[in-house]
């Protein structure tokens, strides 16, 4: 009878280590604001842009995810221009394995029109350097609640692809607070 209680215990801690090790590691690179707007530079705008990085990844911490750093000036270093690793999947997927990342989030913000913007993002598998999911959420208005609630659909399909375990809060609990 202690041997099969033995074994249970062992089956038990061994599936607990293995859910431990199931989260995926995402790294999360700073967002590239593209305005084609007549006033492409407005402070507004580029603080905007900052939030979207720290938003997900608080996000995508809450839902259970592993949060990779990755340092601007590395991600500075990588690039060979603007709109490198978001066009350059290979790219992002070396950066991401170098730090230790499953997968690596690019993502821009592209903002056509002062009236509306879209939150892209590019999903990269570090291991075969491919993109597995291409988002875009579109945005309208520049307030950060309406941006974090972007990010929070983003948040949702990055999940859908990985391992559906987030669920987005309800809007009555949320607390909008400036970053």
């Amino acid at each position: 009878m202690t041997m099969l209680i033995q074994l249970l215990i062992a089956a038990c801690l061994w599936l607990t280590s293995i859910n431990l090790q199931a989260a995926a590691r995402i790294a999360v690179l700073d967002f590239e604001m593209k305005n084609k707007t007549l006033a492409p530079a407005v402070p507004a705008e580029v603080i905007r842009t900052a939030a979207i990085r720290p938003l997900l990844e608080q996000e995508l911490f809450g839902a259970g995810y592993q949060i990779i750093a990755i340092s601007t000036a590395a991600q500075l270093a990588a690039q060979s221009g603007v709109g490198y690793l978001y066009d350059h999947a290979e790219a992002a997927a070396q950066l991401g394995k170098r730090y230790g990342a499953d997968y690596v989030l690019v993502g821009r913000l592209h903002k056509p029109s002062f009236l509306f913007a879209y939150l892209l993002g590019n999903l990269v598998d570090t291991g075969s350097g491919t993109v597995i999911g291409r988002f875009t959420i579109e945005t309208k208005g520049a307030e950060l609640q309406l941006t974090r609630k972007a990010v929070e659909t983003m948040t949702v399909k990055i999940d859908q692809v990985l391992d559906r375990r987030y669920s987005p809060p309800p809007p009555a609990t949320r607390k909008h607070s400036q970053p």
